[in-house]
Formats: structure tokens, sequence, C-alpha cells
């Protein structure tokens, strides 16, 4: 579950990141937040990342429909 919540926390600030770059503007709310200690910046986009690698290797393993064979194959 922590996982699935900092990959979901990870894909609303690119969401940010994203629409900030649109209205040129740095909506980055990590480096907004912890901007001031980068390398605390770095780590918590590192324990992000290690969520995504997580939740990408044991999706299959954790989630009931792909796991009951009723999901289609990608």
């Amino acid at each position: 579950m922590t996982a699935w919540i900092l990959v979901i926390i990870g894909g609303l600030n690119w969401l940010l990141v994203g629409l900030g770059g649109f209205f040129g503007s740095n909506w980055d709310l990590v480096a907004l937040i912890f901007g001031a200690w980068p390398v605390v910046q770095w780590l918590i986009y590192i324990v992000i990342g290690l969520a995504a690698v997580y939740e990408l290797v044991m999706h299959r393993k954790n989630c009931k429909t792909c796991s009951s064979g009723s999901a289609p194959m990608m």
C-alpha cells in the first residue's frame, strides 16, 4: 500500500510539472518544499522511483484481477 501511495504522489507531481511547463512555471512540489535540501529532494525521488519499480515487478502477484487470470494479457 505504501508503494502504491508513493507512485500516486509521484504521478501527481509529474502532472504538476507538466502543467507548470505549459504555463511557464515550476510546479514541482518536491522541489518547492525541499528545494533548500537537494539531498533530501534526491532521496525522495529515489524512494518514489523504487516504489514504482516495486509496483511494476510485484503488480501481477498483488493484483487480484491479474492473479485470477480474468484480465487480458498485455
